[in-house]
């Protein structure tokens, strides 16, 4: 009992801050209706600016360095290229993320090289005792600033006349135009706040499962997407419960490995996908997306 308790506690905290990185791909797909798939590279790329940053800053600073860097990657790619592609097909504007993906993906990798970056976290190998289980404090800090952090979000995004307005374009780009809804602001701003998640996220998957920060730390964020897709593309609630459904399974998949060996090795980074297979043959749209009705 208190292995699975453990496996439970890990898994949540996994799943928060895989809630982040799907909560960036549906805010810039409801803003632009744009499958971003340079939203890993975006996650690396936080992650190295406060990296490089930390000896000379601090922790802390550094931290807000990576935040900006990325919130600002976000934007200029929105403004220089994306914007460029308004109106085209979207299945082009996804390539086009590939394409972007690929480019700083691989620039990130050369800079980083070979080398473990580490954060310095304030946490380090700090346990907590919750009852019978010992947890790292770092998995408790994931969740709680993970939690605040939607929470922060959500409430912007239904009171705040930015998150009226972004609702208002996701509806209706057109309508919302004619509004006086700033759609190129509200896209960039998308990008810019889908990119400050991801910093973030790329803190606490450097920290925990893995030692530091590398040139495969961005492929840890690949694992969100399945994430956003379980709870559907068009759903910020649905990224939060996306969330936690792949971290929970991912933590359990692995944790219980041994009597999964029928299954094969490696089941724990299978099993997120096993899951989104059987939920979008249930429901295509996600768990709480929406479905397009088309009259025939």
């Amino acid at each position: 009992m208190t292995t699975f308790l453990e496996l439970l506690i890990t898994g949540i905290s996994l799943g928060s801050v895989y809630a982040l990185i799907a909560l960036g791909f549906v805010i810039i797909f409801k803003s632009t209706e744009v499958v971003n798939f340079a939203h890993a590279s975006l996650l690396l790329a936080g992650g190295y600016f406060a990296v490089v940053s930390r000896d000379t800053l601090g922790f802390w600073l550094a931290l807000l360095v990576g935040i900006a860097g990325a919130a600002l990657l976000g934007m200029l790619l929105e403004f220089l290229i994306i914007r460029r592609y308004r109106g085209r097909d979207h299945s082009v504007l996804a390539i086009v993320t590939i394409g972007i993906d690929i480019v700083l993906i691989t620039e990130l990798a050369r800079r980083i090289g070979p080398q473990i970056f580490s954060y310095r976290d304030p946490w380090g190998n700090t346990m907590m005792q919750l009852g019978p289980v010992s947890i790292p404090q770092t998995r408790v800090a994931a969740f709680v600033v993970a939690a605040a952090l939607i929470t922060v979000f959500l409430l912007a995004f239904r009171y705040t006349s930015w998150g009226v307005a972004m609702r208002a374009a996701a509806e209706d780009r057109g309508t919302a135009a004619l509004m006086g809804v700033r759609l190129g602001w509200i896209s960039a701003s998308a990008w810019a706040v889908a990119g400050a998640l991801a910093a973030v996220a790329a803190l606490f998957l450097s920290i925990f499962p893995t030692t530091g920060l590398d040139r495969e730390t961005g492929l840890i964020a690949l694992k969100a997407f399945p994430a956003a897709i379980i709870g559907g593309l068009d759903s910020t609630t649905g990224a939060l419960a996306g969330g936690l459904i792949v971290g929970v399974t991912q933590s359990l998949a692995t944790g219980y490995q041994s009597e999964l060996s029928f299954l094969g090795n490696g089941i724990g980074d299978l099993a997120p996908y096993l899951v989104m297979v059987v939920v979008l043959l249930i429901r295509p749209a996600g768990l709480f997306g929406t479905r397009e009705l088309s009259r025939v």
